[in-house]
């Protein structure tokens, strides 16, 4: 969302604590994961007539609406804006406050209901007797309108305004709808990651916030995105799910429909691990995928073609295994056995507590081969990302361990190093070992 960045741990807590599952391994501190791909539960879209025809009504476009018609054509400030007197008379004919009214107008300009032009403001290009199509862009323009004034002051709340992204995106997580003490612990636990403020800073926003995400949620509501349920929870109204969800692609981040997600489960194992080293598939459609599957028997299919195939098929079934917990403990301890999945099998069972062998340095290095083998094969990486590591005296050390670890890829990987990446001396270290490992491997054949 628009110059905001998403807390991911916190985010993933929050979204864990409210949806009632089980939580994920640990992941990578907030700092190295800033750029990360999210994978979002796929939602059920309202048909695009029916929200279309839902958008005039929205409050906020409603006074847009009638902002336009009330102004006509008049003289504007430098700025842009209603001079104030008249500004004071279009927020009482409106029955809104002027910091709504400044939102209204903004709105009203940036979609083309008005215009501004030397100095004077008329009605603009933009009619509403526009096609199905037509009307969800224009909506989708309202939201973003909306959502870029975070940076201004949309709220009220400082605090509400740098974490708009992340609350909306875990209210968008919990279709049930998230309670507001819990969508305020998560704004506090964000922002104490991020801003680091002292104890007595916290205590003032733990005291001060709830009123001012009351207000937050009313203005949000009145952007018609959000909705209390009957519960008395905070939930996405169907525009706002649809709004939200154009926001999450435009990041980058997974965030499927329940038809796109529909289309991968009844896939076979070999099918879905195809589709997913191509790119047509995203992470989510696992989730569906695995539900219809024992975990036992899905483990076991998945870990017979990794066992035989290529890196980036051992990516996307790294990913997929991932989710599954204690209940596949057979199949994958079974795959300890296994030359090309031992390494994996004992990682898993290991984050999960589970008895298993202690991986040597030299595994953990061949474990990093593969892993950046997995990129040359991958159309995009499998859940979000796969990161080379960071340059330095660690990638240094790694990459001259690489040729003796006897990974079939070494040699195609340090070449990719070579040529890719942006540090000279990570380059010089990644030739040398290349040309080792090709010596190795002439003497072998030897």
């Amino acid at each position: 969302m628009a110059n905001n960045v998403f807390d991911l741990a916190e985010l993933r807590k929050l979204i864990d604590e409210q949806a009632a599952v089980p939580p994920r391994p640990p992941q990578e501190p907030p700092a190295a994961a800033e750029h990360e791909a999210l994978t979002f539960p796929p939602v059920q879209l309202a048909p695009d007539a029916e929200l279309a025809a839902i958008i005039p009504r929205v409050p906020l476009v409603a006074d847009a609406i009638r902002l336009t018609r009330w102004t006509g054509e008049r003289a504007v400030t430098p700025e842009g804006l209603l001079p104030a007197p008249e500004a004071e008379a279009a927020a009482a004919e409106l029955g809104v406050d002027a910091a709504r009214l400044r939102l209204v107008w903004i709105v009203a300009v940036n979609t083309g209901l008005l215009q501004i032009l030397a100095g004077r403001v008329s009605r603009g290009p933009l009619r509403l007797q526009l096609t199905v199509e037509a009307t969800l862009e224009f909506w989708d323009g309202v939201v973003m309108d909306v959502l870029d004034r975070a940076d201004e002051g949309l709220t009220g709340s400082a605090v509400v305004d740098e974490h708009l992204a992340e609350m909306l995106a875990t209210v968008y997580s919990v279709r049930s709808g998230v309670a507001i003490a819990n969508l305020a612990r998560g704004i506090l636990q964000s922002h104490e990651v991020a801003c680091e403020p002292g104890a007595a800073e916290m205590r003032r926003l733990a005291a001060s916030l709830p009123a001012e995400l009351l207000d937050a949620l009313a203005l949000l509501d009145y952007c018609g995105l959000v909705e209390q349920t009957a519960a008395g929870r905070t939930a996405l109204t169907p525009l706002g799910v649809w709004a939200i969800r154009r926001d999450l692609l435009r990041e980058g981040h997974d965030a499927p429909t329940t038809a796109e997600v529909e289309v991968y489960a009844d896939l076979s194992a070999a099918e879905l691990v195809e589709a997913l080293v191509k790119g047509e598939a995203t992470q989510s459609a696992v989730a569906g995928w695995l539900e219809r599957r024992p975990p036992a028997r899905a483990a076991h299919d998945l870990i017979e073609i990794a066992a035989q195939g290529t890196a980036g098929q051992r990516g996307a079934v790294g990913a997929i295994l991932e989710e599954l917990g204690p209940e596949a403990e057979a199949p994958v301890r079974e795959a300890l056995a296994l030359p090309l999945m031992r390494r994996y099998a004992a990682s898993w069972l290991h984050i999960r507590d589970l008895q298993a062998p202690k991986l040597s340095p030299e595994d953990h290095t061949w474990i990093a081969v593969d892993a950046l083998a997995a990129l040359m094969h991958l159309s995009k990486p499998i859940a979000g990302r796969l990161d080379t590591p960071e340059p330095g005296e660690d990638l240094i050390r790694l990459v001259g361990d690489m040729p003796a670890v006897g990974h079939p890829d070494t040699i195609a990987v340090l070449d990719m190093l070579a040529g890719a990446h942006d540090d000279k001396v990570v380059v010089k270290a990644a030739r040398k070992a290349a040309m080792k490992a090709r010596s190795l491997a002439h003497t072998k054949l030897g």
